[in-house]
């Protein structure tokens, strides 16, 4: 790592002072396909997943260092965890492999198109495998593959299936994108999220509850079998006393 005399925060901020959404529907995407990716690599520790996090793939002696801040980034073979920002050279040099963008009403001008272009280049230079932007007012969906040093386009975006991630794609021209988890689940809100962990413990709780009365209930049917054995048993010596003989 470079020497530097400046302190690592000035050199990478966690901040760039832009907002992570510009409206309610684009927020509402951005924190949709986290939170649904998240669920999906819960079980999997190795896999980082963060939204509007800085991403600095070089490290540098004088600022600024290059960095982009995608709206969701997946990292597959890195920990989880919090961080003030990702940067690949602490990372074991392994940069995000699927970047997702939500655009919005700025990224449509002259400069909004010209940072989507600069953004288009980092990643493609930086190593993203899998580079999908999503439009959800105009209802548009663009995809990119790695092809060698490049992103090329993905033809059948609208038909697609991730090969890093497995989640498919859904949609066409003028129709709203639906997303799914590799097991057939669409992506859900953060509500219908909540309401399916709630539904989830209430089926855990409702099954607890069962396993305690189905022990229950086989431990009163031990002890009446053990109560009726020793009524029978009792008996048998009685049967025997009567006969003169000692049980």
């Amino acid at each position: 790592m470079a020497v530097s005399a400046f302190t690592d925060t000035e050199l990478y901020p966690s901040s760039d002072g832009q907002p992570m959404a510009e409206n309610t529907v684009q927020y509402r995407w951005i924190v949709l396909i986290k939170e649904n990716l998240e669920r999906w690599f819960a079980d999997r520790p190795d896999v980082f997943i963060a939204g509007d996090l800085l991403w600095y793939p070089l490290a540098v002696a004088v600022p600024p260092a290059p960095c982009q801040a995608p709206d969701v980034m997946v990292v597959l073979g890195r920990p989880k965890g919090d961080r003030p920002s990702y940067k690949q050279f602490e990372e074991g040099g392994g940069p995000p492999q699927v970047v997702f963008e939500i655009l919005s009403e700025s990224n449509r001008g002259r400069r909004g198109q010209a940072e989507m272009a600069n953004k288009f280049r980092f990643y493609e230079q930086y190593g993203v495998e899998e580079y999908y932007i999503y439009d959800p007012e105009r209802r548009e969906l663009r995809g990119w593959q790695r092809q060698g040093a490049t992103l090329a386009p993905i033809v059948d975006v609208g038909r697609w299936v991730s090969p890093l991630l497995g989640v498919s794609f859904f949609w066409e021209p003028g129709t709203e994108l639906v997303l799914s988890l590799p097991n057939g689940e669409r992506f859900l809100t953060p509500l219908a999220m909540a309401r399916d962990r709630e539904r989830q413990r209430r089926q855990r709780r409702i099954q607890v509850e069962q396993q305690w009365q189905q022990a229950a209930q086989r431990a009163i049917a031990e002890q009446e079998r053990r109560q009726q054995a020793e009524q029978r048993a009792a008996e048998l010596a009685a049967r025997l006393r009567a006969l003169g003989l000692e049980p």
